[in-house]
């Protein structure tokens, strides 16, 4: 690894970004004569541009994510694939179900969603663990020390953790997207905007599944962070920088160009900052949380960060 060249990672750098355009295209051509037909508005940039932020962005976190890990070989390939299937699309299309299967998402389309991410994942990520040099034993294998962490301070954390994730998703939700007419039109809930305990009471009264799902989604999240906390050489701030980007970049990128399951561009703008700036921040407390053990919830707040080692 040291004695790769200038040219070497160039060479690297546009093989990767041709080949993730191959996986991300193919999987999108599935849609193919699937997605509803509604002429879309512009998006925030040409759909080119965008194409292009899309596949420099996550060409560069995958290559982080695979040179950032002690781990090489099929271990890093299995759980980073499935990370980034569960962060990138799995979380993000279960959600594109609960709230848009009446609206734009109709059951015949809502299963290619799932298929559309599956290129990326299990054939970009395994391809790029390759080309980086990292398909082979580079180090002696290490385990996955979960059990670094004792089992109740499991609770307690994955406790905060769904906590955080709950918070931060509904404040974000009404203060920034909830915020826009247009969003809350598009939703079926047109009008003027009800104030925000109220809207909270009334979506307990008439959607209580909306908070434990969200908690559902916080422990998928943590899940898909897991290999990426464990299996890091750097330390807790640059890992933590990863998994936030992991959870706030890929997934909402696609929000800046047009898009039939979301016309208005509008909508798509307020979910862009909602969900992008939420979820980043939510990335660094899982981080933060989990990154070594804690002996009481107010060791949270002491201690030099560091990575479990096994």
């Amino acid at each position: 690894m040291k004695n790769i060249t200038l040219l070497g990672w160039s060479w690297r750098s546009i093989t990767l970004l041709f080949l993730f355009y191959i996986c991300y295209l193919g999987g999108a051509q599935t849609l193919s004569g699937k997605l509803p037909d509604i002429k879309p508005e512009p998006g925030l940039v040409p759909v080119g541009i965008g194409l292009l932020l899309v596949g420099i962005a996550n060409t560069l976190l995958v290559a982080a994510l695979v040179l950032s890990s002690r781990w090489s070989n099929l271990r890093l390939t299995f759980l980073l694939s499935m990370a980034y299937f569960g962060a990138v699309t799995f979380v993000m299309q279960i959600e594109t179900w609960y709230f848009l299967s009446d609206i734009t998402v109709n059951a015949d389309l809502m299963p290619y969603l799932f298929v559309m991410g599956l290129p990326v994942a299990f054939l970009f990520v395994p391809l790029s663990v390759w080309i980086l040099g990292k398909g082979r034993y580079l180090t002696s294998p290490t385990s996955f020390n979960i059990i670094s962490i004792p089992f109740r301070q499991w609770i307690w954390k994955l406790g905060l953790i769904a906590v955080a994730y709950v918070t931060f998703y509904w404040l974000a939700g009404y203060f920034i997207a909830w915020q826009n007419p247009e969003l809350r039109a598009f939703y079926g809930s047109p009008g003027t905007i009800t104030p925000f305990w109220e809207h909270t009471a009334h979506t307990l009264r008439t959607d209580p599944g909306l908070f434990p799902f969200q908690v559902l989604r916080a422990m998928i999240w943590t899940l898909c962070a897991l290999p990426v906390i464990f299996g890091s050489k750097l330390n807790a701030w640059w890992t933590a920088l990863l998994v936030a980007l992991l959870f706030s970049i890929p997934q909402n990128l696609g929000h800046i160009m047009e898009n039939s399951l979301i016309p208005g561009a509008s909508v798509r703008l307020s979910h862009f900052i909602e969900t992008a700036s939420s979820t980043f921040i939510f990335g660094l407390i899982v981080v933060w949380l989990l990154h070594r053990k804690h002996e009481s919830p107010s060791d949270l707040f002491r201690g030099k960060p560091s990575i479990i080692h096994d």
